[in-house]
């Protein structure tokens, strides 16, 4: 891992489309029956990276992610069309770390070895869960051995994979996630993104979940699955480097590391985020969500840029605190203020320290506790204030 106060560069884009919508994502993704001209994408992708560089001057890029929607349903030109763009543009890290995020279905693995030509080095993989009946609840389009094919795939095409599961899903066990778990860590080598299901407003699961017909587990039971899920996945050497990812030690997603330390990165795409310095001030971007009024805005304008917000300082300090403290590495209070001309309150911090919530290293690094991640929006607030 590289110094959490070293500058890294990062390049975001964003796929939106998917095959179909799964219940409970809240995501910026939308499902089009009619084929999509994918050529006039990748040239609208290209010129918002030329906008955006040119905007911002010289940058050496240290990872490039591939999200969205379903990035799996491009085809391998136009991931590789993408990616020249970037390095036309800007200067490129000899060590990159190119991150793709796929379904694992067996048309989608087709595409691997494509990706990999591409330039793609990295791909995180939407498993969500390991038995049928699940990813069918779940909205998922493959079957548990399905995504397993495509695991074994990835393994031969990338040097570095990963992939997610959802747990806290109805009726789960402690024992059914602990056999579940341990069965992921044989197949993830590495990298695993474990993520409890929550009920986002406006998403199918929204409107069961409000009506008494999807039980999500109570939170004494989502707390012991939190737990299991530290045990677990600590005893077999991928301990969590932040609230959701776990990873053994080096293998951690590089390009997150960027959003969780509050570094830089370009959002280009529909509805993708950017964090950029310009002139010595961080400007919060969004892009257009609406994907066909996005592609009409860059070829007009050049980008699809609907929201610029200039930072202040205690913005970006909240923002720091916020990110930062979800990682497993904590934050350095001095960085905190240097970005918010305050330090923060060391009878808060001695507080926080009794209750257990957060502890402080010998070099003065802050960290939130074992005991404080569950409670972490509260701990952020209380340090906030």
């Amino acid at each position: 891992m590289t110094s959490a106060d070293s500058e890294a560069f990062g390049v975001y884009v964003h796929w939106p489309f998917c095959l179909s919508k799964c219940p409970y994502c809240d995501f910026n993704s939308h499902v089009r029956h009619a084929a999509i001209d994918q050529d006039r994408y990748a040239r609208a992708f290209a010129q918002e990276i030329a906008t955006t560089a040119a905007r911002i001057g010289p940058r050496t890029v240290s990872s490039i992610f591939l999200g969205g929607g379903t990035p799996s349903l491009m085809q391998p030109q136009t991931v590789g069309a993408i990616l020249d763009a970037i390095g036309r543009h800007w200067h490129v890290a000899a060590d990159v770390e190119v991150s793709l995020e796929a379904n694992p279905t067996s048309v989608e693995a087709t595409r691997f070895a494509g990706y990999r030509a591409a330039g793609v080095n990295r791909v995180s993989l939407g498993v969500q869960a390991m038995d049928d009946a699940s990813l069918k609840m779940l909205g998922r389009l493959h079957t548990a051995e399905e995504a397993m094919k495509a695991v074994a795939i990835a393994r031969n095409a990338f040097e570095r994979y990963s992939f997610d599961l959802i747990y806290a899903r109805p009726d789960q066990t402690p024992a059914m996630w602990t056999e579940e778990l341990t069965r992921a860590i044989s197949e993830a080598a590495e990298h695993l993104s474990l993520y409890q299901l929550t009920i986002e407003e406006g998403t199918p699961f929204f409107g069961l979940h409000a009506a008494g017909k999807l039980k999500t587990p109570d939170e004494g039971l989502a707390r012991t699955l939190y737990d299991v899920t530290q045990e677990v996945c600590g005893r077999h050497g991928l301990p969590a480097y932040e609230i959701s990812n776990h990873a053994r030690p080096g293998a951690e997603c590089r390009h997150n590391l960027i959003y969780w330390r509050g570094q830089e990165y370009a959002g280009i795409g529909p509805g993708a985020h950017g964090r950029l310095d310009i002139g010595g001030i961080r400007h919060a971007t969004a892009t257009d969500k609406r994907p066909e009024a996005w592609l009409m805005r860059v070829e007009s304008n050049g980008h699809g840029v609907m929201t610029d917000d200039e930072l202040n300082r205690e913005e970006r300090a909240d923002e720091f605190l916020l990110m930062g403290l979800r990682l497993a590495e904590g934050i350095d209070p001095q960085r905190y203020a240097r970005i918010s001309g305050r330090t923060l309150d060391p009878r808060r911090i001695a507080l926080l320290r009794e209750e257990g919530a957060i502890a402080v290293d010998p070099d003065g690094r802050l960290r939130v506790t074992q005991d404080g991640f569950p409670v972490l929006d509260a701990v952020v607030a209380d340090l906030a204030a």
